[in-house]
């Protein structure tokens, strides 16, 4: 693979859209202009599992400004009801509390949900379940996990090499549900007009990928792809849940159909999003370390309890990251599934790697302190030469690197080995340290356009998303080098259907996908047209099927270093310091790089000390539907937080050097703070959130 000559890739390059978003400009999906547009508000189901008998609909009816309401009984019927998060109002079955079953169409938005609380619902309630254990009779192997791998792996002999090992842990960690909440809501518009019987819809909607919205929802209408146009040239966050489309754009475009060519707004409420966007499914996690006198793991073995969707399977991929992180002749692992009468979980910020790294990187703490050692030295001792899951070669593993370098910079070296022994006045004080690896991913199916526009100006036309990571600036670094040209005279088109096809933000894979078919794009643009081409000249590229190295596995890698002081009276958790080390080839853009890593270290101080969604069993919702009950990290909790990188290229990725940053800043950011806590305390916490009442009796 010939890699790019940096010019512009690696500069500290200001975002392209900054102006425009600091100053209110950025249209995000709600604020497109549209004519007379009409506004939904969802009805959503009231219990958890059984079928509604009766929708009343008189009394939202008579409120001045009603437009429409769709119900269960007469909805329009979709041409493909397989997927069962989308297929809604096709039936009077009630999966989950909180499930769509209609919808209110109004003037204004307020009469809309002043109406949809009007409509009365008749059920015939059944029993549900909602609650996840360790031991559920309904316990399952799914086929596969996020995205498609085995759900167990088995190799060498784990229970003789357990019963063998000079050392050994055997602990339960546990990790609530948590919700992704990005600041800009979910929302859409949608029009639908037909001529002479042939639909054409457009939508603006708050996405991570606009072909996929395209892809997945045009099928359930009976569309032809080329019917549904998709524009998002802003989102405003949307950390894995708006990767697809949900259940919400349906219930839109149902509306939509019947509103006669009137475009339809809607915006879910943030109470409305804790039950219809996914969110990252509940763990229970079971790791046995054995290890010789030496510090050399002899068995590992992680098992995984978590929860999906009776309506709709989604399994998380918790426990792979436990057969590449480190050396061990016997390891095993497995997923077990409960399906519950709950929404359908998805993805959230390195869904899997996160919460399965955090229980691992816990449990390899808890075993240096049994055998007395130094972590970072525990984990340089079984730091494994090849891949141990395919005996492949690492494309580059460099977690000794960032363990080092982050110790130096941290001041590892004055570490007193012994819990609860530093620390003055009010305060305990301690530090801990985690591991992190995450995949370099490419996905197929992108392609890309570059015309020459002017005398030395170039259009870049690529139908990719910017969630806000910086996609608008990056990728038009990626082409100027591509082009061998100056950055400013890149004009970058992105977010649309219009464009050619680009995979979804997501998986820590846009840069090497986008960037791959920008670069190929370029390379054939070269060829065809010159280094002086006339004006109007074009060429469309594919990325290459593969743009990476069969050989190779391809990892980032990383480590994180906290300092935690604990309150010896409350038990109170500050984090004035954390420090992370990455390994993720070249930088594309150092300032929106670094952004990108402190935002998911942040993200799993968050973890650490706050988030946790909360579902009443007995009622089946989160009960935690808004964001002064679902704690996030504030200001006041964020204080002295940096993240370096390691200067390296990447070189059987993609053309730039690169490996994706969006998620490997968030794994194994909560187990550090865990393990500065115990080191702070000598409190051992295995459940997160770490709040006062889980630290404050092990102080007394």
């Amino acid at each position: 693979m010939t890699l790019l000559e940096p010019r512009s890739i690696g500069a500290p390059v200001l975002r392209h859209d900054g102006r425009a978003k600091v100053t209110g400009t950025a249209t995000y999906a709600f604020e497109q202009q549209v004519e007379q547009p009409a506004y939904l508000h969802p009805v959503q189901s009231t219990i958890a599992r059984g079928r509604i008998l009766a929708m009343d609909t008189s009394a939202a009816r008579t409120l001045d400004g009603v437009l429409d309401i769709l119900t269960v009984f007469d909805a329009p019927t979709l041409a493909d009801a397989s997927d069962g998060e989308l297929a809604i109002l096709q039936d009077a079955r009630v999966h989950f509390r909180g499930q769509l079953i209609g919808g209110v169409v109004a003037e204004s938005a307020e009469i809309a949900r002043e109406a949809a609380a009007l409509v009365a619902v008749e059920y015939l309630k059944e029993p549900h379940d909602a609650e996840l254990r360790a031991d559920h009779p309904g316990l399952y192997t799914p086929d596969s996990v996020n995205p498609s791998y085995p759900p167990d792996s088995d190799d060498g002999d784990v229970e003789t090499a357990l019963a063998g090992a000079e050392y050994t842990v055997d602990q339960t960690y546990e990790t609530p549900i948590e919700h992704n909440s990005p600041m800009e809501p979910h929302a859409v518009i949608a029009r639908w007009t037909e001529q002479d019987g042939d639909a054409t819809v457009t939508m603006f909607d708050s996405t991570q990928g606009v072909h996929v919205v395209r892809k997945t929802l045009a099928p359930i209408f009976g569309l032809e792809p080329e019917r549904l146009r998709v524009v998002a040239p802003h989102v405003g966050g949307g950390f894995g849940s708006k990767g697809a489309p949900h259940a919400h754009d349906v219930l839109a475009l149902m509306a939509a159909q019947r509103a006669g060519g009137r475009a339809v707004k809607l915006a879910l409420t943030r109470q409305q999003m804790f039950a219809l966007v996914g969110y990252r499914t509940p763990t229970i996690q079971r790791i046995r370390l054995g290890a010789d006198k030496d510090g050399h793991l002899t068995a590992i073995v992680h098992d995984v309890i978590e929860q999906t969707s009776a309506v709709k399977e989604f399994a998380e991929q918790t426990a792979v990251t436990s057969r590449k992180m480190y050396a061990s002749p016997n390891r095993r692992t497995s997923h077990r599934l409960a399906a519950l009468d709950v929404a359908v979980p998805f993805w959230m910020r390195a869904p899997g790697e996160c919460p399965g790294t955090f229980a691992a990187e816990v449990a390899m703490d808890e075993l240096a302190v049994t055998m007395g050692i130094d972590p970072i030295e525990l984990r340089i001792r079984n730091d494994p030469d090849v891949d141990p899951e395919t005996g492949k070669p690492w494309s580059g593993r460099h977690l000794v690197e960032c363990l080092q370098l982050g110790a130096e910079r941290f001041g590892w070296g004055s570490r007193d080995p012994e819990p609860g022994k530093t620390g003055t006045g009010e305060w305990f004080v301690g530090t801990g340290v985690a591991s992190a690896t995450y995949p370099g991913m490419a996905m197929p199916g992108n392609a890309a356009r570059i015309t020459c526009s002017a005398d030395g100006r170039y259009e870049v036309a690529i139908g990719a998303s910017d969630i806000g990571t910086g996609t608008w600036t990056t990728l038009a670094q990626i082409a100027a080098d591509a082009l061998g040209c100056e950055l400013s005279a890149i004009d970058l088109q992105i977010g649309d259907t219009d464009l050619p096809p680009a995979s979804v933000a997501g998986g820590s894979s846009g840069m090497t996908s986008w960037g791959s078919a920008v670069s190929a794009a370029a390379q054939h643009f070269r060829h065809d047209h010159g280094d002086h081409p006339s004006v109007g000249a074009t060429t469309l590229a594919e990325a290459p099927e593969n743009p990476g190295d069969d050989d190779v596995t391809v990892q980032s890698f990383g480590a994180h270093f906290v300092e935690a002081h604990v309150n010896r009276d409350t038990g109170e958790v500050r984090i004035p310091r954390m420090l992370g080390v990455f390994s993720i080839g070249r930088a594309i853009n150092a300032r929106t790089l670094r952004s990108q890593l402190i935002g998911g270290m942040t993200m799993g101080l968050s973890m650490a000390l706050h988030e946790e969604s909360v579902r009443d069993p007995r009622f089946g919702h989160v009960v935690t539907q808004d964001l002064a009950n679902y704690h996030i990290s504030a200001h006041a909790d964020v204080m002295d937080v940096d993240a370096i990188w390691l200067d390296e290229v990447e070189e059987h990725l993609n053309p730039m050097g690169s490996r994706g940053a969006g998620e490997i800043g968030i794994v194994g950011a909560a187990a550090a703070v865990v393990n500065a806590v115990y080191h702070a305390t000598g409190v051992r916490v295995r459940e997160l959130p770490v709040t006062l009442d889980k630290v404050l009796p092990g102080l007394r």
